[in-house]
């Protein structure tokens, strides 16, 4: 292993992500990675096993005499609270400090009944996924949302969606019930990076788009989640179509591809031709059955959906585009037409190596992505150093008073 300076490896939050990496496994490795002395190695790992964040194992291997302890990432120390809400149903979930989800629960629920409903319902949801474990084994909160987020503030922005949560600072209120960090982002960014922890880890670029009730995407771009300034990037429904005509879309401008090509624009289109079709499931059946009509309008709102990916191939050049959502699961001819308008549209080196296919993980990226984003915070050398730190003052504080 490659010796590094202890000025860059010298805290107890730098000594938990090298043993949860596998970089370094016993007391020993710990030394000739960091350049720490024994005692030193030894007080961070003791303040770490204190905590519970890491166990001992004493299974490692001997190259002769006692063998050594093998230190361990104990990803059931604590566990985060994780909830995937979407326009019409909602995932709930405890899951392990490893991302693992314990228990869960899947219901329907209509987020426009506003947060005064929402939230508590996800709070107590959650205190009964805990069962018998104390609030006190909580170590974060992570939630993704149908609605454009300021992620730092975790403040839902989007005027005419979700609009009775417009200017809603999320995290204040769920701490109320749970004093940890809490993250919120937008439902599709925590599909990405869901679908890239778990099914494309070894790639740095990767686009996830969600057609559903509406469209929206999720960018990685060098191995991280793509925010903008704000929290806004992704929002390719809202990008014009050539022939999107007059159609108004739910952000207020017109002819936007998730105006005439989501899910709910299908239903319309449909409707307005006579079809009896008020769900997604309608729809797949009138395929299956070879429908005509049916079908020319699904591959019309591929076609419309290529149009704004290729542009966004073109400026992202991701290496994969992952499409998801029911209404990319259902039907292949609108998957099919993506691929064609990509493919023929964006340029030749944008397109030599790339990949468009459907989501490996399902509905489970949404569960997945927010566990890992709130287990990427507060296990960071930096936020475990910060609460190592606040443990050691309480004990300070209670003595002076």
């Amino acid at each position: 292993m490659p010796r590094r300076t202890a000025a860059t490896l010298a805290t107890s939050g730098e000594v938990l992500r090298l043993i949860r990496s596998g970089e370094a496994v016993t007391r020993g490795d710990l030394g000739r990675v960091t350049g720490l002395s024994r005692p030193a190695v030894q007080l961070r790992v003791g303040e770490l096993l204190e905590r519970g964040l890491v166990v001992e194992r004493a299974d490692a291997p001997s190259t002769g005499g006692r063998p050594p302890v093998r230190l361990e990432f104990n990803a059931s120390g604590g566990v985060v609270l994780v909830a995937a809400l979407g326009a019409s149903r909602t995932r709930v979930a405890v899951c392990d400090l490893a991302g693992h989800e314990i228990d869960g629960r899947e219901f329907a629920m209509d987020v426009e009944q506003g947060p005064d409903v929402v939230l508590p319902l996800l709070m107590d949801t959650w205190d009964e996924l805990l069962g018998g474990r104390p609030r006190s084994m909580v170590a974060g909160v992570g939630m993704g949302v149908p609605a454009t987020v300021e992620f730092a503030q975790g403040r839902t922005e989007s005027a005419r969606v979700m609009a009775s949560w417009t200017g809603v600072v999320i995290p204040p209120i769920i701490r109320e019930r749970f004093p940890v960090p809490v993250l919120v982002d937008n439902d599709v960014n925590v599909l990405a990076i869901g679908e890239h922890r778990g099914a494309y880890p070894d790639l740095d670029d990767l686009m996830f788009v969600k057609i559903s009730t509406r469209i929206g995407a999720g960018v990685v771009a060098g191995g991280g989640i793509l925010r903008g300034a704000l929290g806004a990037a992704g929002e390719i429904g809202h990008i014009p179509v050539l022939d999107g005509g007059d159609v108004l879309c739910r952000c207020g401008n017109t002819g936007c591809v998730d105006s005439v090509a989501s899910g709910t624009a299908l239903l319309r289109d449909l409707r307005a031709r006579g079809k009896a079709v008020t769900t997604i499931a309608d729809v797949t059946a009138l395929v299956r059955a070879g429908d005509a009509e049916t079908m020319a309008t699904v591959r019309e709102a591929g076609r419309r959906i290529g149009e704004v990916l290729a542009g966004a191939v073109n400026i992202l050049n991701p290496s994969v585009v992952v499409l998801g959502g029911d209404v990319a699961e259902a039907f292949g001819p609108l998957v099919s037409s993506i691929r064609e308008v990509v493919y023929r549209r964006s340029t030749a080196l944008a397109t030599r190596r790339l990949r468009i296919e459907p989501s490996r993980l399902g509905a489970g990226a949404g569960i997945s992505g927010c566990a890992v984003m709130v287990l990427d915070h507060v296990l960071s050398p930096e936020a475990v150093d910060e609460a190592m730190t606040v443990s050691a003052l309480r004990p300070e504080r209670a003595a002076s008073g």
